[in-house]
């Protein structure tokens, strides 16, 4: 495919897409989107992390807002809520600044961590972004909840990534042949922004013909 930065997805996809594929093809594939409370404070919430071109020092710590991010290797892009940049001999030079520095992406979630990997997920993309851009190694990663006002140290390793690399070539297939994955119902259903637009329960109905054809067989 090359490296046509116009077929790039956006990064913040990956975690649509962890959740459930349908989501993610309504909402990037079919251009639909629904709010809820949850949606509204999460914007809410980054919009007060994303404040673009802000550069903070602070000792030995630089910190950068709305970092924008992108891999040639994933062909996505996006942008960092922030990144940490520490002082360290094995980092790499930053424009304007003395010393060498390693970089950790900080993700801010409305919420509280989850079971599943869907954050993580998002935060190993980010990392595997700056490694490619940086030419450095980032090896772990941070998620901010504001729910309990606390964040949770993740290591970046090469499981995640993997995965990462997998997830963006499946959203790649997806994209390219605009195909809308049915949906695989459950409880996260109850949760998700867009049910009043996926109908889940109207996919957990039997179809006439296969209603016709299990009566057929009776």
């Amino acid at each position: 495919m090359g490296n046509n930065e116009d077929q790039y997805l956006m990064l913040s996809g990956l975690q649509h897409f962890e959740f459930c594929r349908r989501q993610w093809a309504l909402i990037h594939i079919e251009q639909q989107w629904e709010e809820n409370v949850k949606t509204i404070e999460g914007q809410h919430l980054h919009q007060k992390a994303d404040q673009p071109f802000v550069r903070e020092k602070r000792g030995e710590k630089l910190i950068v807002r709305a970092m924008p991010i992108q891999s040639h290797h994933l062909k996505l892009n996006g942008i960092c809520d922030v990144v940490e940049f520490i002082e360290n001999p094995d980092g790499v030079e930053l424009a304007g600044m003395n010393g060498l520095f390693l970089p950790y992406p900080v993700e801010y979630k409305r919420g509280k961590p989850k079971k599943g990997d869907e954050d993580i997920i998002q935060l190993v993309a980010q990392a595997i972004c700056l490694e490619e851009m940086l030419l450095c190694k980032v090896d772990k990663g941070f998620l901010y909840y504001h729910e309990i006002k606390h964040r949770v140290e993740v290591p970046i390793n090469e499981t995640f990534k993997n995965k990462v690399t997998e997830m963006a070539k499946e959203m790649h297939h997806y994209y390219d042949n605009r195909h809308t994955p049915k949906v695989k119902t459950g409880q996260h259903c109850k949760s998700c922004s867009l049910q009043h637009i996926c109908l889940p329960k109207l996919m957990m109905k039997h179809s006439v013909k296969s209603f016709i054809e299990g009566r057929l067989n009776e």
